[in-house]
């Protein structure tokens, strides 16, 4: 009988995942090194715009040059996270990033303010409608990109002839919504830290007043809004905190049972969980939650449902805001936002 042969293991393809580009986009690249550093590496990659520096994400979550988990499951958990961003997948890596790159990236950026001058020159000379943020040399060269915000639809065919002619490249023009705008240009906030949408906060979700109002913070449009305009991202960081907190808490006028007697709820204290009752016999009093029986669970007031009402406004507002965003988003805006010129 003759040897069989041993199967031959299916050769898989190593991924890297990286984050790019002034927006911080985020791909999968493939590679053929062996280990991966476990410090913060910045790389230079091939992506569809062209060539780019980025960095190495998770530097920790390789083994054997692997990414631990796969595509599927870093999409799922993403998903899970309300994540809309999508995962490149068409990368190439190419080297990690040595001294020249890095001193070549520091050029690049010094003649992107340059670049960014020209266009908002040009835009006034056209007398375009338009605010020009920021600009984004590609490391490769292959192109420019410039940022802009603007109220509806701008015709800047002749803005991006006049600077394909002057800088002799590919011109591309990306509308963004308000929150990008802060991240690309604004530095620090009012709690003395940079911005959470330019240091780590990727996703920027929808924040409506309902969070405000639930948290007790000031409703001072000046001291609730960010460099953007629009309600702070980091109302939201504890909101479903407040949220369970504040289900576990009787509703006003319930009828309640301490052992100063029966009386009613007139207000709860979220954080603290305490519940104040307005005594049957006596002045009222404040009790931790776990001191009170409840007798009557009290259906919705008017208040409440006027409440309920008014979040429901809201969340249609934020349903409308989280549109704009996705739509003035670079990777899920409509192809009308954009217009590139070949040279």
């Amino acid at each position: 009988m003759g040897k069989t042969k041993p199967k031959q293991a299916k050769h898989k393809k190593k991924l890297m995942l990286v984050r790019h580009g002034r927006m911080g986009l985020l791909g999968w690249f493939e590679h053929q090194e062996n280990e991966i550093p476990k410090l913060h590496t910045r790389v230079v990659v091939k992506t569809e715009r062209g060539l780019e520096l980025g960095q190495i994400v998770g530097p920790l979550c390789y083994r054997g040059g692997q990414f631990k988990f796969t595509v599927e499951q870093l999409e799922e958990y993403m998903r899970k996270s309300g994540s809309e961003q999508p995962l490149t997948q068409k990368g190439r890596f190419i080297r990690y990033a040595t001294h020249e790159d890095t001193n070549e990236e520091r050029h690049l950026e010094k003649s992107a303010k340059e670049e960014l001058d020209y266009c908002k020159k040009f835009a006034e000379e056209l007398k375009l409608p338009m605010e020009i943020v920021t600009s984004e040399h590609l490391f490769g060269g292959e192109r420019i990109i410039f940022y802009f915000v603007a109220e509806g639809r701008i015709d800047f065919r002749e803005l991006v002839k006049r600077l394909a002619k002057e800088f002799q490249t590919r011109i591309e023009m990306r509308q963004i919504g308000s929150r990008d705008e802060a991240k690309l240009a604004v530095d620090y906030e009012t709690c003395g830290l940079e911005c959470c949408c330019k240091r780590f906060l990727r996703i920027l979700k929808p924040v409506n007043m309902r969070m405000a109002k639930l948290q007790k913070a000031t409703l001072d449009p000046s001291k609730i809004s960010g460099h953007c305009g629009r309600l702070k991202c980091c109302l939201r960081y504890e909101d479903e905190t407040y949220r369970e907190l504040k289900a576990q808490l009787p509703k006003k006028n319930t009828r309640v049972k301490t052992t100063y007697g029966e009386g009613t709820v007139t207000d709860t204290q979220i954080l603290t969980q305490l519940v104040i009752i307005q005594r049957d016999d006596g002045p009222q009093v404040a009790l931790p939650l776990k001191e009170v029986e409840i007798l009557i669970e009290e259906t919705a007031d008017v208040e409440e449902t006027a409440q309920k009402e008014t979040d429901k406004s809201e969340d249609a507002d934020t349903q409308t805001d989280k549109e704009n965003n996705n739509q003035n988003s670079p990777a899920s805006g409509p192809k009308d936002k954009t217009f590139t010129e070949d040279v």
